[in-house]
C-alpha cells in the first residue's frame, strides 16, 4: 500500500465524453483556501478486517513570489509510520506553485521514495504557449493543465451545487510526462463521520485505471467538507490486497468557517 495515494486522487480514464466543458478548470478563482493553511492525515490499511495505522500525510500552504508571480505554494508529504516500515517505507514530497491570479501551475516537483524505488521529476509550465518543460524534455500541453497537486486545489474550488449528481467535471493533467484526461464524478451530498468527527460532506469519484495499488474504475470515494473549505476529510478505496482510508484528523487556518463539521468525535 502507498501513501501517495492521498496525492494521486485523480487518475487517467482515456476516452471519456464530459457532459461539462473543460473551462470550469479555466475560470475558478480561489475562495477555499489562504496563505497559512494546514492539513493533517492518517492513513489506515484493512487486511482480514483488521484496520492498520499506517502513514501520515501533510498538506502545507503558503503565498510568496516565483520570478515575478505571486503564487501559492504547495506542500505535500507522506510518510509511513515506523511499526509499518518493515512491511514497505514511504517517503514523499510533492510541491506545486501555482498562480494565485489564474490558479494554474507554473512550477511542480515530484520528490517521492517508495520502498527504495525513486523519482525526481521538475516541471515548469508555461501556460500561455501550451508547454511543459520537465527534468527529461518539452511536452506540449492543452489550456489550463493541472499537475497532480494543483488539481486537489482546484478541485476544493468547485461550486458542486452547479452539477446534477451523476455528472462528470473534466480537466486536463500533466504528470510523468504525460497529458491525461480526467474527470471527477459529483456523487451528491451525505452526513459522514469520521475519526475526527461528524461531518456534512460532498461525495465525489474519481476515476481510475488499474495498476499495482489501486483497483480501477469509480471505486474510490473522496469526501469533502460541504462548506466553502471543501476539505478533505475521508478517502475510501480498495487496494490491490485489502482496503485504504485517509482520514482528516486536524488543520489549521482555515480560510473559512467549518460549518460543515456537526460534532467533534
Amino acid at each position: 500500500m502507498k501513501v501517495q495515494g492521498l496525492f494521486l486522487l485523480l487518475l487517467l480514464l482515456p476516452g471519456v465524453e464530459p457532459l461539462f466543458a473543460q473551462s470550469e478548470f479555466c475560470n475558478t478563482r480561489n475562495k477555499a483556501f489562504t496563505d497559512g493553511e494546514r492539513l493533517y492525515f492518517k492513513v489506515w490499511y484493512n487486511v482480514s478486517r483488521v484496520w492498520i495505522g499506517a502513514g501520515e500525510a501533510n498538506l502545507y500552504l503558503t503565498s510568496e513570489n516565483l520570478g515575478n508571480k505571486k503564487t501559492y505554494h504547495i506542500i505535500a508529504d507522506g510518510v509511513t509510520l515506523k511499526s509499518y516500515e518493515w512491511f514497505y517505507k514511504v517517503r514523499d514530497r510533492y510541491e506545486s506553485w501555482v498562480d494565485e491570479s489564474t490558479m494554474q501551475p507554473i512550477k511542480f516537483v515530484r520528490n517521492v521514495n517508495e520502498g527504495g524505488f525513486k523519482i525526481y521529476n521538475n516541471v515548469l509550465f508555461n501556460q500561455n504557449i501550451g508547454q511543459a518543460v520537465s527534468t527529461t524534455g518539452i511536452f506540449q500541453v492543452p489550456k489550463c493543465v493541472q499537475d497532480v497537486l494543483s488539481a486537489i486545489y482546484y478541485a476544493r474550488n468547485i461550486d458542486y451545487n452547479r452539477y446534477p449528481v451523476g455528472a462528470k467535471i473534466p480537466f486536463s493533467m500533466f504528470l510523468d510526462d504525460k497529458v491525461y484526461n480526467l474527470y471527477i464524478r459529483y456523487l451528491g451530498k451525505e452526513r459522514l463521520k469520521t475519526r475526527y468527527g461528524t461531518f456534512n460532506v460532498i461525495k465525489i469519484a474519481p476515476l481510475l485505471i488499474e495498476g499495482t495499488t489501486f483497483q480501477g474504475g469509480e471505486k474510490m470515494v473522496v469526501y469533502v467538507s460541504d462548506d466553502e473549505n471543501h476539505l478533505p476529510v475521508r478517502v475510501d478505496s480498495p487496494i490491490a490486497v485489502g482496503s485504504v482510508k485517509v482520514d482528516l484528523m486536524g488543520y489549521e487556518k482555515l480560510r473559512n468557517p467549518l460549518s460543515s463539521l456537526v460534532s467533534t468525535k
